[in-house]
């Protein structure tokens, strides 16, 4: 009888060139921008910057999947910030979610989409733009609090308190 040491679950390697994490990550990557700046095309545009950067610095960077995340969440600040001095002091903000009611929808339609993608979309545009961004790392690409602390520039405690007043903000404009 011999014995043969036990499987071990073999752990997802992590890519070796620069061009298989590009095949592998990009798609990841534009989701989480599109999530953050809600255009499809300023979303692809950070992550191409974000890529190039990476590029640059490839052997110097021990981590690259990291690197991306953070360049692309760090792209979609600065995407932000430029939009927001772009734009007018007169532009209305956008509608109160809870009061104003969607012109293309009717009555009683309007409580049954409570759920829709579509609002929480708005609802998660209203937020500040570190409580959204901890938001998305964690529930949406599912990272764990140490890499969206990492990802941010802050403390894991400070992620935490993020997560919480996003979700409250949340709250407030989803269930009125």
């Amino acid at each position: 009888m011999t014995l043969e040491p036990a499987a071990t679950p073999v752990a997802p390697a992590e890519p070796e060139s620069f061009v298989e994490l590009y095949h592998a990550a990009f798609g990841e990557m534009v989701r989480l921008a599109r999530v953050l700046v809600d255009s499809p095309q300023a979303a692809e545009d950070i992550v191409q910057d974000a890529f190039v950067a990476l590029h640059r610095r490839w052997d110097g960077v021990r981590e690259p999947r990291p690197y991306l995340h953070r360049s692309v969440v760090n792209g979609c600040r600065s995407f932000h910030r430029r939009s927001g001095r772009e734009r007018s002091r007169t532009v209305p903000g956008p509608p109160d979610l809870r009061t104003d009611p969607d012109p293309t929808v009717e009555g009683s339609v309007l409580e049954a989409r409570s759920d829709d993608a579509g609002l929480l979309e708005a609802a998660l545009g209203r937020l500040p733009y570190r409580q959204r961004s901890a938001l998305v790392l964690r529930f949406y690409v599912d990272l764990p609090d140490r890499a969206i602390a990492e990802i941010l520039g802050c403390r894991v405690g400070t992620v935490g308190s993020l997560v919480h007043r996003g979700l409250q903000g949340l709250r407030e404009v989803v269930q009125p």
